[in-house]
């Protein structure tokens, strides 16, 4: 019987609010220009540019979020807050092609996330036509707060569509928006993302984020908020 070369990694998971259950993550996809003063911001034109979906490792994700180191190679660490829907029991779809109300079944939880950028290397990135890879998917660039069961919101007013997305730092306002104004809705994005792979249990999709972004710098405390989920708070760590 083969066995490993060496033992492999611990699972990352993210815990289950009111539950002693963790959800194994799996990939992290993540959707650009979403909200159309982000957009605008980055010099984009929300109204002929799609959103556009870019990935990063599932290992970076920083579960609860704590000390995040500030990372190499940048002087314009931003973060970004953004809804995070987490795909959980697949039932008897299989993950491809989905219509937006399959899609939006599969999920089994919602958080909030911090999508951090280098954003130094983006624009040098999008200046060259190369990938976008060390600019979004480098280590600790994906904190997530603890889940909020889908069940818990769908008696209340459903999966998260409207409500206020925030994020201070050092307690001052940086972002601030409302999930109403996403471009694309979330059984939307979802199901576009399930037109280009197959959408499993822990995969954990971010859905854009508002105007505001800016650099952050060691010993700033970052507070981000969706309304009606557990929020998250991140230090870069000095």
């Amino acid at each position: 019987m083969p066995s490993f070369l060496f033992p492999p990694p611990p699972p990352v998971a993210l815990p289950i609010l009111g539950t002693d259950t963790l959800l194994p993550v799996r990939r992290v996809f993540c959707l650009g220009r979403n909200y159309a003063d982000h957009a605008r911001e980055m010099g984009n034109d929300p109204s002929r540019d799609p959103p556009v979906v870019f990935t990063k490792p599932g290992d970076a994700v920083v579960p609860g979020g704590g000390d995040l180191p500030y990372p190499p190679a940048t002087a314009e660490f931003h973060p970004e807050v953004e809804l995070v829907a987490a795909i959980g029991a697949m039932g008897d779809a299989d993950g491809r092609d989905l219509d937006p109300t399959t899609a939006l079944a599969l999920v089994a939880g919602y958080a909030v996330g911090l999508d951090m950028t280098r954003r130094d290397l983006q624009a040098q990135a999008k200046r060259a036509g190369a990938p976008w890879d060390m600019a979004k998917g480098f280590d600790h660039s994906a904190p997530v707060g603890a889940l909020t069961p889908a069940t818990a919101l769908t008696g209340i007013d459903g999966p998260p569509h409207r409500g206020r997305i925030t994020l201070t730092v050092n307690g001052s306002p940086r972002q601030r928006g409302d999930l109403a104004d996403m471009i694309w809705p979330l059984a939307d994005i979802l199901a576009q993302v399930s037109r280009l792979v197959a959408l499993r249990p822990g995969d954990l999709v971010f859905t854009g984020t508002p105007a505001g972004v800016g650099p952050v710098r060691a010993g700033d405390v970052l507070q981000a908020e969706v309304e009606g989920l557990a929020p998250l708070t991140v230090r870069i760590a000095p």
